[in-house]
Formats: structure tokens, C-alpha cells, sequence
């Protein structure tokens, strides 16, 4: 669990203010029981109220634009896709101290898996490959921009920048030389199409090692899709990446965009979070340590 601060303008969300807040803005669910989720989340703040729903707060103002992206994409997205994604139930909104809205979904069932531990890997791949495919199979007419289905310079400088923070801690040559091979790779010339943007464990449920609930679309958007194959590296085993890739359809370019996605994502995240958020700094030296793996097999 992930309760401590990791950014200076974070503010303090307890169960005792979630009961005042559904209280006071949906009484008829007053007294419900609220309790807090285990989580790695950088963005939000989770509470499980009841037993069938839960409760989700921004945890600081760049979080805040999420809860009305989310809720209204998730309502178009949401019955398109090959696996249940959250139910938007409310809005809140600011109240007993709380600055900002916040939402409530319904509750989905399933736990986050381990990079590492991943129980039936090929089903568990082509699950993900799947929705990955039927997402981008989705009609893109007023989708929003993907902030993560850009090219992969636009990152240069704070891929950089952080791995000159991990000097000594990685081998920031070696991350260096992949990173800078990334770069070389020819950009995406199709039209864009919907992306998650942040499959993360943290945002994927499983049960018995099926996929059961993809969560967290407050990066949802149009763009690069490649992004959306950062999975088979911060949470596929080697041996099941290939059937990922089927199942999702990449080519050459769109794979090796992915894998830069990857490392980027995971070099940015390991230095900010190496203290604050003990669980997504190790998920980022071990897509570090699969990507340079895999670069030693080639």
C-alpha cells in the first residue's frame, strides 16, 4: 500500500472523509462501511464502500482533469470493450475539506497480479492482446488526444534527465545505447486510434490468471497506440511475449516503439518514486532488467 506522500501538494484522504463526503453528497448510501485499498497508485486515493462499490479521490491537482475524462470515456468505451472496465455510478464534488470532484464506480472483482508470478501466461497475453485489439478498433470521432501517443522524442529530455539521476544506481549506458535506438525507429504514419495509455499491473485484475477488468482510464485517448504494449514488459514474461504481439497485431516498428515506451516510462517513474513508492520503483527495474535481457538474446 501506497499511503505516504509523493508529491509536496498531495492532500490527506482518510476513510473518515470519504464516509462525511458519501454521506453528505449521496445519503443513500450513508453508513455504508469505507475502507482503503491497498494500492500503488501515483494518482488517486481508493476506498472500497460497501461491498459492491468503490470510491476514487485525486490525490493532487494534476489528478484532478482525470475524474471528468474518465467518467465520460468510460461511458463510450466501456461496453466496447473485451473485458469489464469501471462502471461510473457518481460524481462527487468538493465538500468537508475536500477540494475537488471524485467518483464512484462499481466494485470489480480480481487482484493485480505480479511481474514475475504471472499465472497462465499465454492465456493471460492473449487476453491483453485482445483488448489491446479491440480497443483501437473503436471509433475515434471526437476521441481526445493521448498524452502518451506521441513520438517517442517528445520524451528525450526527461528520459535523459533521469537517467543521468540514476548514475551509479543502473547501467545508464547500456539504457542509454537502447534508449537512443528506440529514437531511430520510423514513427507511426497511420491514423491515430484509442489507447489506454498506462497498462500497468496496477491497472489490470486477474483471477486464476485470466484477465478479468482493466482499469484506470484517465490517460484513455487517441494517438500512437504503441504505448499499449508496454504490458509485455512491465508484466509478461519473456516466453509469453510473442503471443501478445500476435494477438495484438504489431509489426517491427510498432513493437521496438513499445519496448522504448517502456524504458522511458520505467527510467522517469524509478528515480521519483525510488523512496516514496517502494512497489512502482521495483516494477521499473524489472521492465529495466527485461528490456536489457532481452537486448543481450538478440
Amino acid at each position: 500500500m501506497c499511503a505516504v506522500r509523493m508529491r509536496p501538494d498531495e492532500v490527506d484522504v482518510d476513510a473518515e472523509l470519504v464516509s462525511r463526503l458519501v454521506a453528505a453528497q449521496f445519503p443513500r448510501w450513508a453508513g455504508l462501511p469505507v475502507r482503503r485499498l491497498p494500492s500503488a497508485g501515483t494518482e488517486n486515493a481508493m476506498f472500497r464502500l460497501g461491498t459492491d462499490k468503490v470510491v476514487r479521490l485525486p490525490r493532487h491537482p494534476g489528478a484532478v482533469a482525470d475524474v471528468a475524462h474518465e467518467q465520460r470515456w468510460l461511458a463510450r468505451l466501456g461496453p466496447r470493450l473485451t473485458v469489464p472496465a469501471p462502471v461510473p455510478l457518481e460524481r462527487g464534488g468538493p465538500g468537508e475539506g475536500f477540494p475537488w470532484p471524485w467518483s464512484v464506480y462499481r466494485w470489480l472483482e480480481g487482484r493485480n497480479p505480479v511481474a514475475g508470478a504471472v499465472e497462465r501466461p499465454e492465456a493471460l497475453a492473449a487476453e491483453l492482446g485482445a483488448f489491446v485489439a479491440g480497443l483501437r478498433g473503436v471509433d475515434t470521432r471526437d476521441g481526445p488526444p493521448n498524452h502518451r501517443g506521441v513520438p517517442l522524442a517528445e520524451r528525450d529530455a526527461a528520459t535523459r534527465a533521469a537517467v543521468a539521476q540514476l548514475d551509479g544506481r543502473i547501467d545508464t549506458r547500456a539504457v542509454t545505447a537502447l534508449w537512443e535506438e528506440s529514437l531511430r525507429v520510423p514513427a507511426r504514419t497511420a491514423p491515430p486510434v484509442w489507447a489506454h495509455g498506462d497498462l500497468s499491473p496496477m491497472n489490470v485484475l486477474v483471477e486464476d490468471g485470466r484477465l478479468t477488468a482493466v482499469i484506470d482510464f484517465g490517460t484513455v485517448g487517441v494517438g500512437d497506440p504503441a504505448v499499449d504494449l508496454i504490458v509485455a514488459w512491465n508484466l509478461l514474461p519473456a516466453s509469453a511475449r510473442a503471443r501478445f504481439r500476435e494477438a495484438v497485431g504489431a509489426d517491427d516498428a510498432e513493437w521496438a516503439r513499445g519496448r522504448g515506451w517502456a524504458l522511458s516510462i520505467a527510467l522517469i517513474a524509478l528515480p521519483f518514486y525510488w523512496e516514496t513508492n517502494p512497489p512502482l520503483a521495483e516494477n521499473s527495474r524489472h521492465v529495466i532488467k527485461e528490456i536489457l535481457a532481452e537486448a543481450d538474446d538478440r
